[in-house]
């Protein structure tokens, strides 16, 4: 088990901080800080906690550095869906059905879906019934051939999002779930081509059902200083129409003819 001192080191190389950064930003000197990362001093559970906040420690790994320091977790985790979080999982669910008649679902670290609205169920049909067996994970159902993957249009687009927006996440976090889903799904082909659209604010998706284009761009929202590592890792995804055809298709019988396609 490595020590306190050799994960704060860890997360000081991944951040890209010299010893007197951390320290500057944390308020303490750069020996102090350096005798922490050698083992000879051993540091309090609040100087840990102030030195894992200025490196952006997700609050799963400050357990870890607890513990390595002998000291308690601080921070619980508790499921979405158990009864220590039923105020947050009603508020997201009022946030869910109030996206309606648009897409909107919660995810978790590792992109598995924890909840949906009811406009996403549409979306679903025809997938392979192996892809919906709970749980359900966002890139592999967007990305699989027996998924949505043969309606993007702009796949490739897509996959370098996707790409983009993990890699930037697996920098903070070091998740190694999320890191075998990148390495399966997203590694970059020496062959692939990537056109990006320079001339879209946003580059959104944009998928065929029935002959039908339907362009949609996304938001993501997260918990402020969440003090509960389930509120730390998980995100609501809002999709929105990105033009007034694909607006029409949710307001109108768009969805049932989605589902009959």
């Amino acid at each position: 088990m490595d020590s306190v001192g050799q994960l704060l080191r860890h997360w000081r190389h991944r951040r890209r901080l010299s010893q007197l950064d951390l320290a500057i930003a944390a308020d303490v000197s750069a020996r102090h800080v350096s005798l922490v990362e050698t083992g000879k001093s051993n540091p309090s559970a609040d100087m840990i906690l102030r030195l894992a906040d200025q490196l952006d420690v997700p609050l799963r790994e400050r357990n870890r550095l607890l513990l390595a320091a002998g000291f308690a977790p601080r921070y619980a985790e508790r499921p979405l869906d158990g009864e220590a979080l039923p105020a947050v999982r009603d508020a997201i669910a009022r946030v869910l059905r109030a996206h309606e008649p648009y897409p909107a679902l919660v995810i978790d670290r590792r992109w598995n879906i924890v909840m949906s609205n009811r406009a996403i169920d549409a979306f679903l049909t025809g997938v392979a019934p192996d892809l919906l067996r709970p749980p359900i994970n966002m890139v592999r159902l967007g990305l699989d051939p027996r998924g949505l993957a043969p309606h993007l249009v702009n796949l490739a687009e897509v996959r370098s999002l996707l790409r983009t927006r993990i890699a930037r996440q697996l920098a903070t976090t070091a998740d190694p779930e999320l890191t075998a889903i990148y390495e399966e799904l997203l590694a970059p082909d020496a062959e692939e081509v990537i056109h990006p659209i320079e001339s879209e604010v946003v580059i959104p998706m944009i998928f065929r059902f029935g002959g039908r284009e339907l362009r949609l761009f996304s938001t993501t929202t997260t918990f402020g200083t969440p003090m509960d590592i389930t509120l730390d890792e998980v995100a609501i995804e809002s999709y929105y129409p990105a033009d007034a055809e694909s607006a029409a298709y949710f307001t109108t019988s768009g969805a049932d003819a989605r589902a009959d396609a």
